[in-house]
C-alpha cells in the first residue's frame, strides 16, 4: 500500500476532517454492577441516543484477550504471498482479504475473517429462486500455530457476551430477557482481524468508509490508537471514540432497528487513518441464521404500523458480500430498501 490508488481516495464530501471531535457522552457501562434494573435504562438510553455504547467487567477474561491481540499481529506481520495462502474468494467469504470495499471506494485496511460455529451456511447466490446454499469454511494459516485454537476460545468467550447483552437490549424494549435467543441457534456470527497500516494521505482516505452494520450487534475490541468515529444523532457530526482500556465499544446494527420497529436505529460510523502509526482492531459480528426472516417483531407493531417489509437474512448476506468483494455500479443493499413507505 505504498502509492496511493484513486481507488482508496473518498467523495469529498466523505473525506475525513482533520480537527478531531472527542466523543462526549458515548455511554459507559459497568456490566458488573449490582443495580440490574439501572444497566437496563442504561442500554435503553445507549441505544436511543447514540446506537453506541461502551462496557466494562464485560466477562471476556483478560487472557483470551491477549492471546487473540498477539495471534492477529502476527498473523499480519507474515509476507503478503503467506497471507494470500488463506484468501476469500468469491464462493467462500472467509480467511484474508486486501481489496474491501465499502460504499464502492476500496478500504485502507487488510482483514482476516472467521465463522463462530461451524458448520454455517450462506446462500450459494441472491438469487430468490436459488435454494442451493453453501458451507462457510474457515481458512486456518499454518503460522501463527496456535491460531485456531485461540481464535475459537476467544469467540467462545465473546459469543457469551453477545448473549448477554441481547438479553439487556430485549429487556429494555419489554420484552423477556430470552426473547432472541432462538434466532440464534444457527447463527452466522464472524470474527474479523483489522489491520490499517499507517496511510500517507489520512486526508484522502478511510480505514472503513462511512457504513452501518447490517447484523445484530457488533462488539469491537480496539487499540490505543483509536480511530473509530460515529455520526452524533443529535447533530451529524462525525465524532472520535477515545480508547477505553479494557473496554468493548458495542454498536446497534441494522437487524435490531428492524426488529425494533426503529425504537433503536443502527448509526453510521466509519475508521480514520493515521499517517504514523498503525491500527489493529476486532469486530465480532453477531449475527442470526442465515434462513431468518427479518421484520419488526409482532409485540412493537399492535397499534402501530410495521416500518419494514420482511427480507430475508442470507439472500441480504449474498448481496452485501459480492459488493464487498469489488466495486459495483449499483448502491449497497441496505435496510432502507425495505422501509414501508408512509
Amino acid at each position: 500500500m505504498g502509492e496511493v490508488d484513486p481507488a482508496f481516495v473518498q467523495d469529498a464530501q466523505h473525506r475525513p476532517k482533520l480537527a478531531v471531535i472527542e466523543a462526549e457522552g458515548i455511554p459507559l457501562i459497568d456490566l458488573s454492577s449490582a443495580n440490574a434494573s439501572n444497566r437496563v435504562l442504561q442500554i435503553a438510553d445507549a441505544c436511543k441516543n447514540w446506537g453506541f455504547f461502551q462496557v466494562v467487567n464485560h466477562g471476556v477474561p483478560s487472557e483470551s484477550r491477549r492471546k487473540i491481540w498477539d495471534a492477529a499481529r502476527k498473523f499480519f506481520a507474515l509476507p503478503v504471498e503467506e497471507k494470500r495462502k488463506v484468501s476469500r474468494d468469491e464462493v467462500n467469504p472467509l480467511g484474508y482479504f486486501d481489496t474491501e470495499h465499502t460504499k464502492n471506494v476500496r478500504d485502507w485496511k487488510e482483514v482476516f475473517d472467521f465463522v463462530v460455529r461451524t458448520p454455517a451456511f450462506i446462500p450459494a447466490s441472491d438469487d430468490p429462486d436459488d435454494k442451493e446454499l453453501i458451507e462457510l469454511t474457515n481458512r486456518w494459516p499454518q503460522y501463527p500455530p496456535e491460531l485456531r485454537e485461540v481464535c475459537e476460545e476467544y469467540a467462545r468467550e465473546t459469543e457469551k457476551l453477545a448473549f448477554k447483552l441481547m438479553g439487556l437490549i430485549s429487556l429494555s424494549l419489554g420484552f423477556p430477557e430470552n426473547r432472541f435467543n432462538l434466532f440464534f441457534e444457527e447463527s452466522t456470527s464472524s470474527v474479523r482481524f483489522n489491520h490499517y497500516p499507517p496511510c500517507p494521505v489520512p486526508h484522502l482516505a478511510l480505514g472503513v468508509g462511512h457504513h452501518k452494520d447490517f447484523g445484530a450487534l457488533t462488539i469491537l475490541a480496539q487499540d490505543d490508537v483509536g480511530g473509530l468515529e460515529v455520526k452524533r444523532k443529535t447533530d451529524g457530526e462525525w465524532v472520535r471514540v477515545k480508547p477505553t482500556p479494557d473496554a468493548y465499544i458495542i454498536n446497534v446494527g441494522d437487524i435490531i432497528q428492524v426488529w425494533s420497529n426503529d425504537t433503536y436505529e443502527s448509526v453510521e460510523h466509519r475508521v480514520i487513518l493515521n499517517s504514523e502509526r498503525e491500527r489493529f482492531s476486532i469486530p465480532f459480528f453477531f449475527n442470526p441464521a442465515h434462513h431468518l426472516w427479518v421484520q419488526p417483531l409482532e409485540e412493537l407493531t399492535k397499534g402501530e404500523k410495521p416500518k419494514y417489509r420482511a427480507y430475508n437474512l442470507g439472500k441480504f448476506l449474498a448481496t452485501r458480500k459480492r459488493s464487498n468483494l469489488k466495486k459495483l455500479g449499483v448502491e449497497n443493499l441496505q435496510i432502507s430498501h425495505f422501509k414501508v413507505s408512509e
